[in-house]
């Protein structure tokens, strides 16, 4: 797919230099791949990020034997990238034609004319390349670029309300649940640091950003006890990779990719949408998750892997942490079997004819 689109790419820019839709990755700020570089430290990686061929090479080699720090390291990657846009030909110079992400001299999107408007596009551009339709219709330079700044923009819009709707569904989800729900006292993972608290993900509900404070508005702190969090007076210090908390009752801190445990409950608001709230009870993992000698072997390329879930974080839940109904139920309403889905047969014909060529 990604080379079918790569070929078409280079068709139409050679045919049309001036008016082909094309798709741009810039390169990324070296500064934006701080944060990657000293959390990767954190569990003794060394990431490099001169090239997208070393970044590439690097986040192959940082495999932890905890797989949501797999997940986010790649994660920051992605957030350290620019986004991807679509142009025409004629509006930028040639040598900026290149995608980062794909290490790709030129890109464009053709594979999907059923789901994106681009698509159909250059689909036209390259029945006018091959001569089997006129070129006498085709959209001018301004044209196509006044239209690509519109489709960067409703794409942009469309994650905005994906995202929009994961909050609410969220929230709709945890409103009427009681807090000592066990659905509600969840597993999570410290993702970043800040001077009142910690900023952590869910794998369970895939809720990829929640705050976790560990100082109130009131000044005070919060101290982990055999019975639970206990508020009281201190002060938080923040290291590079670790935040301690100092009170009256004694230290404790806080590390990049530490497991603590949280309750989740929805904070209502007269002038806002209503949100999840993200209390710690305590600093140690909810259950223990992880498995030696079980390590996902199956890696798509980094590159496009970061591409494709930019700005995104989602993690596949165990179906035993959803409930003790849950597979009984997916058996009588859930998807296909792999085994017996179409898909997944479609799947392998395509994977057969890609190694027969």
């Amino acid at each position: 797919m990604i080379f079918a689109n790569h070929w078409v790419a280079k068709k139409i820019s050679d045919s049309f230099p001036n008016q082909a839709l094309l798709r741009h990755h810039p390169l990324p700020r070296q500064e934006y791949f701080d944060n990657l570089v000293s959390c990767a430290k954190v569990k003794g990686f060394d990431v490099q990020t001169h090239s997208n061929k070393m970044l590439a090479e690097s986040l192959e080699k940082c495999v932890d034997k905890d797989p949501i720090v797999n997940k986010l390291l790649r994660t920051l990657a992605t957030q350290a990238m620019s986004v991807a846009q679509y142009f025409s030909t004629g509006s930028i110079s040639r040598d900026q034609f290149f995608h980062y992400g794909l290490a790709l001299d030129r890109y464009t999107h053709y594979t999907s004319p059923i789901r994106r408007y681009a698509d159909i596009i250059v689909h036209r551009l390259l029945l006018a390349a091959i001569k089997v339709q006129s070129s006498s219709n085709l959209l001018s330079n301004r044209e196509l670029e006044e239209l690509s700044h519109h489709i960067n923009n409703k794409h942009r819009a469309s994650q905005h309300a994906q995202r929009s709707s994961q909050e609410l569904f969220q929230t709709l989800y945890f409103k009427d649940k009681s807090p000592e729900d066990e659905s509600c006292i969840v597993d999570a993972v410290i993702f970043q640091l800040r001077a009142n608290g910690v900023v952590v993900v869910v794998p369970r509900y895939g809720i990829r950003k929640g705050p976790v404070y560990l100082r109130g508005k009131d000044g005070q702190v919060v101290y982990i006890t055999e019975d639970g969090p206990e508020w009281t007076g201190g002060g938080i210090s923040r290291q590079d990779h670790e935040l301690t908390v100092t009170s009256v009752l004694g230290s404790q801190t806080y590390r990049l990719f530490d497991h603590i445990t949280v309750r989740l409950s929805v904070q209502s608001s007269h002038a806002h949408a209503a949100s999840l709230k993200f209390d710690i009870l305590s600093n140690r993992p909810h259950k223990v998750h992880l498995q030696e000698n079980k390590q996902d072997t199956h890696r798509t390329d980094t590159m496009k892997e970061m591409y494709d879930s930019a700005e995104e974080l989602h993690v596949r839940p165990d179906p035993d942490d959803l409930g003790v109904d849950f597979r009984s139920l997916k058996s009588q309403y859930g998807q296909t079997a792999d085994s017996m889905s179409f898909y997944n047969l479609l799947l392998s014909f395509r994977e057969s004819a890609l190694l027969d060529t």
